[in-house]
């Protein structure tokens, strides 16, 4: 035998390449069958629900960013108006400290008067003033009903050596020895 293939085994390979070319486009022509159509079905099925739930998250976070910079744009409006406010209720001649102490009285006027008297004497003097001075009489007069007597007299010394802001304290005329001394009200 020759180095060249037989024609019978030539004959018998092109017969198998027929065979499986025909068995490839025969497997191509076969309608599937029930399990494949539903398999593939349910696979695109599911494609179609997870394409849905990635849009809806992809929406969720969309949203979620935009509600996050919407808080941070009304948190940075709301300082702006904060310090706009304590600026311009500062006004002109006032600081920063006057409306520390404004504060401070706010606060003082919503304890209950036992409560706040009990902090108040603990507070330095020119502090007590300060604060006494911003705050509503009828709540000094219950903070200081609630004060030991030696603190509520403290306080009291020193607040009628200060001027009021408000209110100039004006000085008794002097009466003669005979008549007693009136006092102008207010």
């Amino acid at each position: 035998m020759s180095g060249k293939p037989s024609l019978l085994l030539l004959t018998a390979i092109a017969a198998m390449l027929s065979t499986v070319t025909h068995a490839v486009t025969a497997a191509s022509d076969v309608p599937e069958s029930r399990l494949g159509t539903a398999i593939k079905q349910d696979i695109a099925t599911r494609d179609q629900a997870t394409a849905r739930r990635n849009r809806a998250l992809v929406l969720r976070e969309q949203v979620a960013k935009a509600s996050e910079e919407r808080i941070k744009a009304d948190l940075r409006a709301r300082q702006e108006q904060a310090d706009l406010a304590a600026a311009t209720s500062a006004g002109p001649g006032r600081t920063a400290d006057d409306a520390q102490y404004d504060n401070l009285a706010k606060i003082y006027q919503a304890m209950k008067p036992a409560r706040a008297a009990a902090v108040f004497e603990q507070l330095d003097m020119d502090v007590q003033m300060k604060v006494a001075q911003r705050m509503r009489e009828r709540s000094t007069a219950m903070i200081l009903a609630s004060m030991s007597p030696a603190g509520a007299a403290d306080l009291s010394m020193s607040l009628a050596r200060k001027t009021p802001k408000k209110k100039e304290m004006v000085p008794l005329p002097s009466a003669p020895a005979s008549q007693p001394q009136r006092r102008p009200t207010p």
